[in-house]
């Protein structure tokens, strides 16, 4: 049975998806709400696995609620219900499960059933544990540890650098990290000895901070540097990440499972908003075979005649890569075929737009046709 709580600022809006809901069948309504600000302060105290949202409300639109909700429950599996089609790029930015168009349909509401089924059953979590029993290692989207048995806690750190320190350590998967290499990293502009004294300062609050919060990762001394090993199963989402990557780009098809397992793993870029120069070149990497695996998913998809997914892929595509001309002409084209001229105009706008920016006042001009 998924819990689900919906909010929409109209209650024939309202009595309509809980019906249409219960036509679906094993889904329950654990609440309904009016009004946004009212839905965030319950939304803590309830037990819900997905929360159908109206983009367009007075006090708090839903880009907003869902930006809050996603702050308090990073896992929490969000569908807008909506009657605008121009949001969905940036839903699909706050790693919505998925954007329905109203008025819905029972067909399309099926679909973002399954969806969520399948997210809950794949996921780490389950909203409304809120346990986990091993440390997870977040670097997509940034740097973060949620804690054991602490209701997805972060870990807070005592130094920017003794973070910096746990983050490169955690990027060499594993393996040794020389001490001339980390301080090259971390201190490149201090002497060497007053380098190496920044460096056993870190790792002296580092063993601390781990020990502390009884997260099960050991900084051990090896081939004259460092290495983090954990003495239990350590779950890190880029390693995930890239190895469903690599599955899907090896495959001639995009499996839907495979497809949707990528997307909720993915945060944002590796390290982002870290300030990592260390971490550049692996987040390049990174974004490259991502691009490659949504291009692929999408010739996929729409060979398949799954116009939703493919549309999907392209609009990941494009938040990726918002100046891919090869890509925007695509979504242009797919929203023509369906009819859709508006989101055709907006994309082709948006793509000129960006694409000026990137190449600056030597760009000439050009008309989408």
């Amino acid at each position: 049975m998924i819990r689900v709580m919906l909010i929409d600022d109209e209650e024939d809006a309202l009595d309509l998806l809980e019906i249409l809901l219960g036509n679906i069948g094993n889904v329950e309504v654990v609440g309904r709400y009016l009004n946004p600000i009212q839905a965030v302060e319950a939304i803590s105290q309830a037990r819900v696995d997905a929360v159908f949202l109206d983009n367009q409300m007075p006090g708090m639109i839903g880009m907003e609620t869902a930006r809050k909700i996603r702050q308090m429950m990073p896992q929490m599996q969000i569908v807008f219900t909506t009657a605008y089609a121009e949001y969905a790029v940036e839903a699909f930015e706050i790693q919505s499960t998925d954007y329905l168009l109203k008025p819905l349909t029972v067909d399309r509401l099926q679909n973002a059933v399954a969806r969520i089924k399948q997210t809950l059953s794949d996921s780490v979590f389950r909203t409304g544990m809120n346990v986990n029993i091993a440390p997870i290692v977040q670097c997509l989207g940034g740097f973060h540890i949620l804690l054991p048995n602490a209701d997805n806690k972060v870990l807070s750190w005592i130094t920017k650098k003794e973070k910096e320190l746990c983050a490169f350590l955690i990027h060499h998967d594993g393996k040794p990290a020389s001490t001339a290499s980390i301080i090259e990293s971390l201190w490149p502009e201090y002497d060497l000895y007053k380098a190496k004294t920044y460096l056993y300062t870190c790792l002296s609050y580092l063993r601390r901070t781990l020990a502390e919060n009884n997260v099960p990762i050991s900084i051990h001394k090896a081939d004259q540097g460092f290495v983090a090993v954990s003495e239990d199963e350590l779950k890190v989402d880029v390693s995930e990440f890239e190895q469903l990557l690599s599955d899907t780009i090896s495959e001639k098809e995009t499996d839907i499972r495979l497809y949707d397992k990528i997307n909720s793993i993915y945060k944002g870029e590796y390290m982002e908003a870290c300030d990592y120069r260390w971490a550049s070149p692996r987040q390049a990497e990174i974004k490259t075979a991502y691009i490659r695996a949504l291009r692929n998913g999408y010739a996929h998809f729409r060979s398949q005649g799954n116009m939703a997914l493919a549309e999907n892929s392209l609009q990941r595509l494009l938040t990726l890569a918002p100046d891919s001309e090869m890509d925007g002409r695509e979504l242009i084209k797919l929203y023509l075929e369906s009819g859709n001229r508006n989101e055709a105009l907006r994309i082709c706008l948006q793509l000129e737009k960006d694409v000026r920016f990137h190449l600056g006042p030597s760009w000439k001009k050009r008309r989408c046709g």
